[in-house]
């Protein structure tokens, strides 16, 4: 077998490489897969423009030089000793990992809450145990949260597990009912993949906003009932104008935008629902009257996506998502800079890197 691989490795905002790394070798409980797809995520074009929200601060996010890359999927290539029983798969088995490396020990992780595990190692963000998969090869540690995929899944939905897995999750905190009127603020990956889910609770009415025209014809064929570019009308006066004045029932905030978030006050109703999934690169400044003593919000935040894997990968796999509509670009994993730019740009809605076949 290879002992070495090619791999991007974060060195810092702005400085990213290809570069040639040893290849990762599985110890006891741990997984090595060769890595099928990875997908470029906009917290992804964010951390590598330098964003405060990954580099700032006393203790950063980011802990550098790491390979990034947290959508992925892969075939599994090696085992460590014990790890078939653990993660329930075998060499030859398609395979994905959560993208949370949960600590195991924590309060949080004790209660069953791993995902705000208070260690908080993410696959492609810290270096060493949590490597991401920008990579031919890969390595899930033995705390990993791992699923089993279809021998069959596509390309494209294999790809879109973790983020589906997200918006799956970012539903449910807002609890949408038959009878909601819902805005999805970010017709971006994840803001189309919670349409996706939100078609399946059938809720009275879906708005999507966003300012990328190309966006929002895709959030109209996957069915939104209106989408509302917010450079050309003003959001919060649209939905007043649906609702007899009174506002949308649940907002849910998956730009990452500051704007969306004032707008998300000013749409909603009085008791409504609002839920912030966005990545925010920049501190956000609001009324915070408007929730308590002007109308009494629910405001909720959403993060990763908790025991949403079996049900993304089960969704892609029937095709309840159109993941085709979604992977608009597909790059070979050389071409990794052009595909952040194009993400911090909005010219695509999800980039797919392909590391190539990689195997033992």
């Amino acid at each position: 077998m290879p002992e070495r691989m090619a791999a991007v490795v974060n060195h810092g905002p702005g400085d990213y490489r290809l570069e040639e790394v040893p290849r990762p070798r599985p110890g006891h409980g741990e997984v090595v897969i060769a890595v099928k797809a990875a997908g470029i995520c906009g917290s992804d074009a964010k951390c590598h423009a330098g964003s405060e929200m990954f580099w700032g601060g006393p203790q950063p996010w980011v802990k550098a030089p790491v390979t990034p890359g947290h959508e992925f999927f892969g075939t599994v290539v090696e085992v460590g000793e014990g790890a078939e029983e653990v993660h329930g798969v075998v060499p030859g088995d398609l395979a994905v990992a959560e993208q949370i490396y949960p600590c195991g020990a924590c309060r949080y992780c004790r209660r069953g809450q791993y995902w705000m595990c208070q260690v908080h190692d993410i696959y492609g963000f810290q270096r060493e145990v949590a490597e991401g998969a920008w990579a031919t090869h890969m390595r899930f540690g033995a705390n990993s949260r791992v699923h089993r995929m279809p021998a069959a899944m596509p390309l494209q939905a294999g790809v879109l597990v973790e983020p589906l897995a997200c918006a799956i999750h970012g539903v449910e905190r807002a609890e949408v009912r038959l009878d909601d009127v819902v805005v999805l603020a970010g017709a971006g990956p994840i803001g189309l993949l919670m349409l996706a889910v939100l078609r399946q609770r059938s809720p009275a009415m879906v708005i999507v906003t966003d300012r990328n025209e190309e966006r929002l014809k895709v959030a109209r064929r996957l069915g939104a009932d209106l989408a509302v570019n917010v450079d050309r009308n003003d959001p919060v006066e649209v939905v007043h104008d649906l609702t007899e004045g009174y506002g949308c029932d649940v907002f849910i905030e998956a730009t990452g935008h500051p704007d969306a978030v004032v707008q998300g006050l000013g749409a909603i109703r009085k008791l409504g629902r609002m839920v912030v999934f966005g990545v925010f690169g920049q501190p956000v400044t609001v009324d915070w009257s408007v929730i308590g003593d002007r109308k009494e919000l629910d405001i909720r935040g959403a993060h990763l996506g908790p025991y949403c894997y079996p049900t993304a990968i089960d969704w892609l796999t029937k095709g309840v998502v159109d993941a085709d509509a979604l992977v608009t670009h597909r790059l070979p994993l050389e071409d990794f800079e052009r595909g952040l730019a194009m993400v911090a740009a909005g010219e695509a809605i999800k980039v797919m890197l392909e590391p190539g076949p990689g195997g033992a």
